[in-house]
């Protein structure tokens, strides 16, 4: 303490008005050297302003995504671009920016599934964001053509399907699997490079880039977005969180 006292004293003086006090280069590297030898001593300061530091950074970023969302609310909870599944009337309501071929994605699917079904008050509406790469642009592609021909409930079905694809999503293997679900191919492959299809598509990544979004998965719940993979027990806590808030 009598050496950060010291520290402050010097500094002091060194910060005072020219008139007061001449600032040498002498001066200079005495206190430069009064203070690396105070956090040699005590390393723990430095961790506890990395921490503050952190901190103020958080809740920067956090009031920053408050305002991002209220301007943005129409597009993110309200679309008619987007399917929503769960409870269309719930009291809560989950968005998931989502890429087929992101294995975080995957890992969340049946987890978010779970959430939505063991809740049942809880309305999902999902964002179709492909960012890695050509398989994951014709994958999305191919869900929504199918969703504006055949409609949510094939929609639904497809997107369970393209989730668990292990396979490319080639023309071959998107033939098979709408004809597996009963859908002819050929007009759902001719759509798949619409204006409507990529309209879509183009919105959900501008509104992305405006929420500063990057990554997959990333959900929206009410007020606050949350930026990867958030397990199952953690999401629970979340819900019943905005849920309480109203």
């Amino acid at each position: 303490m009598r050496r950060l006292a010291a520290i402050a004293a010097l500094a002091t003086g060194l910060l005072a008005p020219p008139a007061v006090a001449e600032i040498t280069d002498l001066d200079r590297a005495a206190l430069r050297e009064e203070i690396r030898a105070y956090l040699l001593e005590n390393p723990e300061v430095l961790i506890e302003a990395m921490n503050v530091l952190q901190t103020r950074e958080q809740d920067a970023m956090a009031q920053r995504d408050l305002m991002l969302l209220a301007e943005n609310a129409d597009a993110i909870f309200a679309s008619p671009d987007d399917w929503v599944g769960g409870n269309p009337d719930g009291d809560v309501t989950l968005v998931e920016f989502m890429d087929y071929r992101c294995g975080y994605c995957r890992k969340a699917y049946a987890e978010v599934a779970e959430l939505v079904e063991s809740d049942g008050n809880i309305r999902f509406v999902v964002k179709e964001f492909p960012i890695l790469g050509e398989a994951s642009l014709q994958s999305a592609q191919f869900a929504i053509a199918v969703r504006q021909l055949h409609g949510d409930a094939a929609y639904e079905t497809v997107h369970d399907a393209l989730i668990a694809l292990r396979g490319e999503p080639n023309t071959e293997t998107l033939s098979r699997l709408a004809t597996d679900l009963g859908l002819d191919p050929q007009p759902i492959l001719h759509r798949m490079g619409s204006e409507e299809v990529m309209a879509v598509i183009k919105a959900n990544h501008a509104l992305a880039d405006t929420l500063e979004i990057s990554g997959t998965p990333t959900f929206v719940l009410k007020n606050m977005m949350l930026r990867g993979y958030i397990p199952l027990d953690a999401m629970r806590n979340i819900v019943a969180e905005v849920r309480a808030d109203g």
